[in-house]
């Protein structure tokens, strides 16, 4: 059984920052893809940064150059370091794992981001 536990999230002001983490523990072997979404009130879910397996950085032109991802695979947990925040940045992250290349996508629990004034 794989577990994912996200931490992390909470109220910040513009231009504060957060970090979040998502652990992985259980029956896995090592990360394979990892990503970070996030979906805000009323829109659909969007990737906001990920590591492909071929070790790619991926990010949303909405968080260049303000969000960093970031992985420790010998504690098979993803980070994702957000600067700059903004209002618009106010959703609930999730964090998605895959174990291997025929490994389904697992989803954190969700941790919630605000951002205000």
């Amino acid at each position: 059984q794989v577990q994912l536990v996200e931490s992390g999230g909470g109220l910040v002001q513009i231009g504060g920052s957060l970090r979040l983490s998502c652990a992985a523990s259980g029956s896995i072997f090592s990360l394979y893809a990892t990503g970070w979404y996030r979906q805000a009130p009323g829109k659909q879910r969007e990737l906001v940064a990920a590591i492909t397996s071929g070790g790619n950085i991926n990010y949303a032109d909405s968080v260049k150059g303000r969000f960093t991802i970031s992985r420790d695979n010998a504690k098979n947990t993803i980070y994702l370091q957000m600067n700059s925040l903004k209002p618009e940045d106010t959703a609930v992250y999730y964090c998605a794992l895959r174990f291997g290349p025929k490994d389904p996508v697992r989803w954190g629990q969700g941790t919630q981001v605000t951002v205000s004034s």
